[in-house]
């Protein structure tokens, strides 16, 4: 029987596996360890009551982190099974930045020139990716775009329309902090990139992760 189609999760609510209730945290690890699994398999691995597991099961479900199948191995009625979905195997630690920091440093070391020209490519296949998307819009949409674009790319992004008529966009996360921290270039050709595709509007930084801030924050003020 095909599997339902898990909601989407609100990322910028259930951003990481610690922020959790310690119960459901177990659960997921226990899923995550088992693979797919039973409600009365889950009970006896973590101490707890079928019901309650199912409870738990029900509210990640909801949240889009699990999913279930049902499976038919005799007479009677299907079997329930229970798995992560691809948002919540997302929760678990991965090393993706100290991987690409690393191997930025390796291109750093063989030709510091070309570490420079890896991201202004990069800085330039953004651009070209969001005019598109951008298209014929005037600049309050533009400016909704491009938010929708950083969000997308894992900034847990935002924009703010002030009573002046300017702009705020929010990044609530930064997608390639560990980059950041070590390639101040990396900052650098963020910013470069939103002003970019805001041609009309004067865009600063007013608020930096960098130097201390929970957020980082762009004013854009149009020029007209």
């Amino acid at each position: 029987m095909p599997t339902p189609a898990a909601p989407a999760p609100d990322r910028r609510v259930v951003a990481t596996l610690d922020r959790l209730p310690a119960a459901r945290r177990s659960l997921l690890t226990a899923l995550k360890r088992r693979g797919e699994v039973g409600a009365d398999e889950l009970a006896a691995d973590l101490g707890i009551t079928v019901s309650a597991v199912r409870q738990h099961l029900a509210a990640l479900a909801e949240s889009g982190l699990v999913t279930h199948s049902e499976l038919r191995t005799g007479p009677g009625r299907p079997r329930h099974v229970h798995r992560l979905t691809p948002a919540a195997s997302e929760l678990f630690p991965r090393a993706y930045g100290e991987l690409t920091t690393e191997l930025l440093a390796c291109v750093e070391d063989e030709d510091p020139a070309m570490l420079e020209r890896v991201f202004e490519r990069r800085r330039r296949r953004r651009v070209e990716r969001t005019l598109r998307r951008m298209e014929g819009q005037a600049l309050p949409e533009r400016v909704q775009t491009l938010a929708a674009v950083l969000d997308e790319d894992g900034y847990l992004a935002e924009s703010v329309a002030q009573p002046d008529g300017s702009f705020t966009v929010i990044e609530h996360n930064c997608a390639i902090l560990n980059v950041a921290l070590r390639y101040g270039m990396a900052c650098g050709t963020e910013l470069a990139f939103i002003r970019e595709v805001l041609p009309d509007a004067r865009v600063e930084r007013v608020k930096h992760l960098l130097d201390g801030s929970h957020v980082c924050a762009y004013e854009v003020r149009p020029t007209a």
